[in-house]
């Protein structure tokens, strides 16, 4: 049994020492070769947000190297970048670089990576080409000493490159507007809009068109909103006047308009400029009440209803025409009264022709009356409805010697009395 397991120990370690030695690589030569590059375009426009794309790459070989058993593997190889970091800077360029440095760890020989810094061109940046600086922080191992068989010291250098990066501004047309006014911009009616606009920017505009348009939420509505202006150089002004509305659900307030430019550029590419916001003071709607007297009528009686208006609201009702919706116990053929132009607080008078139902109920009434207007643009208006107080009260005694019929047969009476007098004094 004994010799047995000699003999299994023996074959074993001949079986051993049969088998070559494994080899080492050794890589004597090599470095990284880093460089930096932008991905797509690298022009833009002024004002421009960018998610600029860079691709970095390392073109890093290794040059020759040593294959010996008595070698130990490195654990890191010599064209390798390692614990790379990206850093971008505005350089000359009017950009604002808004993303911090970028950490993107080790990159082998002949492999690249990319990764996207989030800048700002100026809104008022001039065209031309401008660089940005680009520093790429990495160490590579540059030696490495075997110690013995089994171990190895490593030695690592750092690298601080910097790299150019070119970049374009394009020239841009960029307004500013001044001067705003407006012209009958009330609630629920039409105006005006004018305002200066001039070009900031660094391009001519060809066949430039400055238009207006809704603010989100805003109740000034454009209702003819683009002007031709043509050609539009830089520092050019241009006196613009635009139609809007404004919705009845309006206030008396500021509210915001966008204006921008839609223009072909040096090139013959069109384009739009950048929207500026610009405030449009509104005042409030044409409003009217009705300020008279209570007006009183008796059953079976024909009479005048007198309603007094007032203009209550902000702006200039022209050529008002009240109306009256005469309903039961009313009748009238008569329902309508002109007041004229009725500028805000002044006052005007309607009288209406109405007959009552001789049945009527003794009782204060309500009777619906409107005006239809036309506002500063000639646009039909009608008013919100008012009411206006009619009483119906009783007839009293005394006046059946007001009702005409009666009067007259009195008169006769009387006459007829005062010739019966005469005639008997006469025969005496």
């Amino acid at each position: 049994m004994k010799i047995t397991n000699i003999l299994v120990a023996f074959f074993i370690c001949v079986t051993f020492a049969a088998v070559p030695a494994m080899a080492g690589v050794k890589y004597i030569s090599g470095e990284p070769d880093i460089s930096v590059a932008i991905s797509g375009t690298n022009e833009f426009d002024p004002g421009d947000d960018v998610s600029l794309a860079i691709i970095v790459q390392n073109s890093g070989l290794k040059n020759s190297k040593i294959i010996q058993s008595s070698v130990v593997d490195r654990d890191d190889l010599p064209d390798t970048a390692k614990m790379v970091v990206v850093t971008l800077e505005s350089g000359d360029a009017p950009v604002t670089v808004k993303s911090d440095p970028q950490m993107i760890g080790d990159i082998a020989g002949g492999l690249t990576k990319s990764l996207v810094f989030n800048l700002k061109v100026d809104k008022n940046a001039a065209p031309g080409e401008y660089n940005l600086d680009t520093v790429v922080k990495y160490k590579y191992l540059y030696n490495a000493d075997q110690i013995g068989t089994d171990s190895i010291r490593y030695f690592y250098k750092d690298v601080n490159l910097e790299i150019a990066l070119p970049l374009k501004i394009n020239s841009d047309l960029d307004i500013e507007v001044g001067n705003v006014a407006v012209e009958s911009m009330n609630v629920g009616t039409e105006g005006y809009i004018s305002m200066d606009v001039k070009n900031t920017g660094y391009e001519t505009g060809q066949d430039s068109v400055v238009k207006i348009t809704r603010s989100p939420g805003s109740a000034v509505v454009p209702t003819d909103s683009s002007v031709f202006v043509g050609e539009f150089a830089p520092g050019e002004i241009k006196s613009v006047t635009f139609k809007a509305a404004v919705s009845d659900n309006g206030e008396a307030k500021n509210y915001p308009v966008l204006v921008s430019v839609d223009y072909k550029d040096s090139e013959g590419d069109q384009k739009t400029s950048d929207s500026v916001t610009i405030g449009v003071d509104v005042g409030g709607k044409v409003d009217f009440e009705a300020v008279s007297k209570t007006s009183e009528i008796h059953p079976g009686q024909k009479g005048k209803i007198t309603i007094e208006y007032k203009n209550t609201g902000d702006a200039t009702a022209y050529n008002a025409v009240a109306r009256i919706s005469a309903v039961d116990p009313f009748t009238s053929n008569d329902d309508t009264a002109f007041l004229g132009d009725l500028a805000p607080g002044q006052t005007a008078t309607g009288v209406y022709d109405v007959s009552v139902d001789s049945e009527a109920t003794i009782k204060t009434y309500g009777i619906d009356t409107e005006i239809r207007y036309r506002d500063a643009l000639d646009n039909s208006q009608i008013s919100d409805s008012m009411k206006a107080q009619v009483e119906l009260t009783p007839r009293s005694g005394f006046e059946v010697f007001t009702n005409p019929i009666v009067l007259t047969v009195v008169l006769f009476a009387i006459i007829g009395a005062g010739y019966f007098v005469w005639s008997r004094r006469k025969n005496e």
